[in-house]
């Protein structure tokens, strides 16, 4: 019979006997115990990576009574905001020495109750969640809270599902993005809105009301549109408008692939941005600024947002009591100001802050 020439397995004890401690000791110091001093616990650390030592992290965290692991669900991660989103969280819960699951929905609701579904099946202590556009039930929201998995919503979220809230000041964004509108002599201003279903639209659309209504500026019904997040979308809806007897002379998005679809619809009409037609998105996605003429948008600092969900969960919950008094905080965003939305001769092509 052929010899295995597999070395055996190095454990706590190996690593105790080699440095003369107790394996309660390295156990503890493996662990980032606090009652072990810094030195002994380099000390474990060098010769665990001499000895190629695996710490079984799993077995550890299920003795703890926590798997010390974040589930995080997004509706896509290939958009600038959810990935700073994402990346402001991973920050966050690195520095706790915390695991990150990352799942997309891909923006439908089955995918999401999946994503859930899996991420309770592995154990975390805690989902982060942002909805997708198609979510409209709560069923599997409240499955988390049934299970007794702590539950925190970030951006769009179901205010029927009690958690905690992080979110973005969406009215008062919306609001003064249609003020700066309108300072720059756009008076016939369409909404590109997004699903009333969800929190954040409604917001959005609630500031933008709000703005006109203050103006004393008319809202002709058909300037006010739902479900238009998407480039394809926009570009019908925004053709439809500038093609109608009475056509908007400015758009406001509450996505910039809808601002980027009016634009395509504009330039199809040739129609110059923003000499003859103002635009302004949501959210500053990347090509935002590469593309001429460069749009407007508002920036929701994603990745704070992101790095405050993921501190909700640690400031808010770890350590503390079960209690049904959740936190809303809200993350303030920024107007970029760029050249689709400034008819003066002066008006910057690249980014301007205006702190909202």
């Amino acid at each position: 019979m052929l010899k295995s020439d597999k070395k055996p397995k190095v454990t706590i004890y190996h690593l105790a006997q080699e440095l003369g401690l107790a394996p309660s000791s390295v156990s503890k110091a493996l662990n980032d115990l606090p009652s072990i001093s810094q030195r002994i616990k380099d000390m474990v650390s060098s010769k665990a990576r001499e000895l190629n030592y695996v710490h079984n992290s799993s077995a550890a965290n299920l003795r703890r009574g926590s798997s010390r692991t974040i589930g995080v669900v997004v509706p896509k991660l290939d958009t600038t905001f959810f990935s700073d989103v994402v990346s402001g969280i991973e920050e966050v819960c690195s520095k706790h020495k915390y695991n990150v699951i990352i799942c997309q929905s891909e923006e439908r609701l089955q995918r999401e109750i999946e994503a859930v579904e899996n991420l309770i099946s592995q154990n975390v202590d805690c989902i982060i969640i942002s909805l997708s556009v198609q979510t409209s039930t709560v069923e599997h929201l409240q499955r988390i809270r049934d299970l007794g998995v702590n539950l925190i919503q970030f951006d769009r979220v179901n205010e029927d599902v009690k958690s905690h809230y992080n979110l973005t000041d969406n009215k008062d964004a919306a609001y003064n993005a249609v003020r700066h509108l309108i300072s720059n002599g756009y008076s016939n201003i369409a909404l590109l809105g997004g699903p009333n279903h969800l929190a954040n639209y409604r917001d959005r659309k609630t500031g933008y009301l709000q703005a006109m209504e203050e103006a004393e500026l008319s809202v002709p019904y058909n300037y006010v549109t739902e479900e238009v997040l998407s480039l394809e979308r926009s570009m019908d809806v925004a053709s439809n408008l500038l093609n109608s007897k009475n056509p908007p002379d400015a758009f406001f998005a509450v996505s910039d692939y809808a601002a980027l679809g009016a634009m395509k619809a504009a330039e199809s009409l040739g129609l110059k941005v923003p000499d003859q037609l103002g635009i302004v998105g949501f959210s500053n996605e990347e090509f935002t600024s590469l593309i001429t003429p460069s749009i407007t948008s508002i920036d929701q600092n994603s990745k704070q947002l992101g790095a405050e969900a993921a501190r909700t969960y640690f400031d808010e919950i770890v350590g503390k009591p079960v209690t049904d008094n959740y936190s809303t905080s809200f993350t303030r965003s920024s107007l970029i100001v760029r050249s689709s939305s400034t008819r003066t001769v002066h008006a910057p092509h690249d980014v301007m802050t205006t702190v909202i």
